[in-house]
């Protein structure tokens, strides 16, 4: 398997730590709002990854964090705590609002077919944890106290910015971004714990009062808890690397005195229309806002498959629509493969597997898998088709199962009712009310068909 390595800005053979088995982790939502379709694409890039680890033989340990304490509303850890500052504006507490939307996000992903991880970590558990990393820090000579919180000192970190390539302390965002805090050391020295203010409500007791923890600290902590001082793959969007990840590679370096991960990969951004996603701009959708448009889960997901996760993904609701057709005719394609008696030749199907299965271990290249199936479905229809489809379904996790199903029809409240109210008559063996109702039902357009442990109806 050959993955593309950020950090050595070169496509490597993936050797794992600890034989046959990959450790991995994600970095996770922060859970202050409703994840929309640009961070969706980050967890398909992950989700995608995980499938293609485990088709190649690995046994897979991932461990993705939710972020419900200390990401404040700059990057550069400046502003508010964007836990607290949605809390304001709606009147409920942080606890709640985490909660809310982090059910919220499990029950999209569940939707998109992505994975839950082996561990889910939420920050406000690993408070402890946190801490201890933080006082081995500051006991080094890394970190450094100040009025508003404890702060890494980046220029006893010689190689801070070798993952972003920016190495010039004088020109690095996280300082360039803000005014400059008089009481650090270097512009860009950031936030390791920070002191709470009164109004803050998620706070907790540490050698410097009462404070949270800061956004980066919770990642390195978390990863080393579950997957050791060494581990294989971290993922994240390329909006972490100048800043997020930079701060995680020097906290963990510094604390450990070696590299922590071995594998850097990250996705692209999602545009809209050409532009830059933006709230501001108007320009993100939910999961819920596109099935509103008439979009289906599987139809996003076929739709961010066609690009590779290191290409910018141009959102337009004309690509949407291609993508809905032509999920639509890949399940109508595959229907008529599942119900046919016809064979295919072995050596055809032998080489399509090969050749999907090198194309998405030759770094994720999914788009040039998915060439392959269609290339493969150009042949007459045949159950051996089918097969095979469904086996690199397992990879592209699209729920091409489905072309079997039948279709369901809409019932209106009204009729469904009816329909109840019928069934029960049947069971207390009513058969002249039973009988009429059936003839309601009729009059309304729908037949019904009783069986042993139910009914159904259909549309005449």
């Amino acid at each position: 398997m050959i993955v593309y390595n950020r950090l050595t800005r070169r496509k490597e053979e993936l050797k794992t730590v600890h034989p046959g088995e990959v450790r991995m982790y994600s970095c996770g939502p922060t859970v202050y709002s409703q994840a929309h379709m640009g961070n969706m694409r980050a967890y398909l890039f992950m989700d995608t990854l995980r499938r293609v680890i485990r088709m190649n033989g690995y046994k897979l340990l991932g461990v993705m964090n939710i972020t419900d304490v200390g990401h404040l509303t700059s990057d550069a850890d400046e502003g508010e705590d964007k836990m607290q500052s949605a809390a304001k504006k709606t009147g409920k507490s942080p606890w709640e609002i985490a909660e809310h939307f982090t059910d919220l996000f499990f029950r999209d992903t569940a939707r998109l077919n992505i994975e839950k991880p082996e561990i889910v970590a939420k920050a406000t558990d690993h408070i402890a944890d946190m801490l201890e990393f933080v006082e081995a820090l500051v006991e080094k000579g890394y970190g450094y106290e100040t009025s508003d919180g404890v702060y890494f000192d980046i220029s006893k970190f010689p190689s801070y910015g070798k993952l972003s390539g920016n190495t010039r302390l004088d020109d690095n965002i996280a300082g360039a971004r803000v005014d400059v805090n008089s009481e650090k050391r270097n512009p860009a020295d950031f936030a390791l714990w920070k002191k709470a203010p009164k109004e803050h409500i998620m706070q907790w007791d540490s050698p410097w009062g009462r404070s949270y923890p800061g956004w980066h600290i919770e990642c390195s902590t978390m990863s080393r808890k579950y997957l050791g001082d060494v581990f294989d793959i971290h993922t994240g969007g390329v909006d972490h690397i100048p800043i997020h990840h930079e701060n995680e590679i020097a906290q963990s370096e510094a604390l450990l005195g070696h590299p922590a991960v071995n594998y850097w990969m990250h996705v692209e951004f999602m545009q809209v229309d050409g532009r830059k996603m933006s709230k501001s701009l108007g320009n993100t959708y939910t999961l819920d806002q596109l099935e509103e448009r008439g979009y289906s889960p599987m139809d996003f997901r076929y739709f961010c498959l066609n690009t590779h996760y290191r290409k910018k993904l141009n959102f337009t609701f004309e690509g949407m629509d291609a993508a809905k057709t032509a999920y639509s005719r890949l399940l109508a394609l595959l229907k008529a493969c599942a119900a046919s008696d016809a064979k295919t030749d072995p050596a055809v199907i032998e080489a399509f597997d090969k050749e999907f299965a090198d194309a998405v271990s030759d770094d994720l290249n999914i788009p040039l898998g998915m060439g392959a199936l269609w290339t493969l479905l150009k042949n007459p229809p045949s159950r051996d088709i089918y097969e095979a489809a469904m086996r690199a379904d397992k990879v592209l996790g699209l729920s091409l199962d489905k072309c079997t199903e039948e279709k369901k029809e809409d019932v209106p409240a009204d009729v469904r009712a009816i329909a109840d109210e019928r069934w029960t008559a049947r069971l207390a063996k009513d058969w002249a009310k039973s009988d009429a109702l059936r003839e309601t039902l009729a009059s309304m357009g729908w037949a019904v068909k009783d069986g042993k442990e139910g009914y159904e109806l259909t549309k005449k």
